[in-house]
């Protein structure tokens, strides 16, 4: 599953075929605010991507909903909203705020009493909300408490009623077998970043084992940026960047709709 971080990332993803997606925190930071994956971006600004990205798309989003951007009632606050902007699904993690990006150094997480609280209110306002969200359950623990601690905390998370469940950051590919069978009977999430903690395994291997989702979170904003980067090193020196290296003008106005937006402009012309 690639991750995106805006309406014309997801629109892409779901052209491409992509039965699902997911709203990358890392990306929509590094996009929006240029900014790292450091909190630095609130609840309100991910949730303004969220809505348009999910009005954009007819495939269901993941939304990555951080920490829930406070305690309980926050974290109560936060999936009534993410729900209402159209997301599928909500991610929330046990870090200590800030948070940071899983892959980065100086992570902390809350002790497993405040992790269960974040999830237990969550669950409880979907049930008494009557809300259509998932909820994924997400623990940084192995970086700072060890693997066993990063299960633990899991299989709470599972037993309040969490749907899906991510353990962030296995080292080994021995460390990503025991997460699947320790948490065997429970869809589970790996998240593969390029140079980052965790082995790249293929799907093959991670749906053997029972992992039903495999995020990439920044290779399209990794590829993106390459392109756009060289792009702009040949037009700085004086070039210009190939035909086979962009999209054609025709290409990029049916992608964003402009025939779709000419049909139906027919459809509701004024009778004389």
């Amino acid at each position: 599953m690639p991750c995106c971080w805006d309406a014309w990332s997801a629109r892409l993803i779901e052209r491409a075929g992509f039965p699902l997606t997911f709203m990358s925190g890392f990306a929509v930071s590094a996009s929006r605010l240029g900014a790292p994956d450091t909190q630095l971006i609130s609840y309100a600004e991910m949730l303004d991507q969220g809505r348009n990205l999910c009005d954009a798309v007819s495939i269901p989003v993941i939304g990555d909903a951080d920490t829930g951007y406070g305690n309980a009632l926050n974290v109560q606050r936060t999936v009534r909203g993410y729900a209402a902007a159209g997301f599928a699904c909500a991610m929330l993690e046990d870090q200590l705020a800030p948070k940071r990006c899983g892959h980065t150094r100086g992570k902390e997480v809350v002790p497993r009493g405040e992790a269960v609280t974040r999830i237990r209110a969550a669950v409880e306002i979907r049930e008494e909300a009557g809300l259509d969200l998932l909820l994924m359950a997400r623990t940084d623990a192995r970086a700072t408490r060890g693997l066993a601690e990063a299960i633990d905390r899991a299989r709470a998370f599972r037993d309040l009623g969490a749907d899906i469940l991510f353990v962030e950051a296995p080292t080994s590919p021995a460390e990503v077998e025991q997460i699947a069978r320790e948490l065997e009977g429970t869809p589970l999430m790996a998240n593969l970043v390029e140079d980052g903690d965790t082995p790249l395994l293929g799907h093959a291997e991670l749906e053997s084992l029972g992992f039903r989702i495999a995020a990439y979170p920044l290779t399209l904003l990794e590829v993106a940026s390459k392109a756009i980067q060289g792009a702009l090193g040949k037009m700085a020196t004086g070039g210009h960047p190939a035909d086979g290296e962009r999209l054609s003008f025709p290409e990029l106005r049916e992608l964003v709709g402009f025939p779709a937006y000419h049909e139906a402009e027919e459809r509701y012309r004024d009778e004389d």
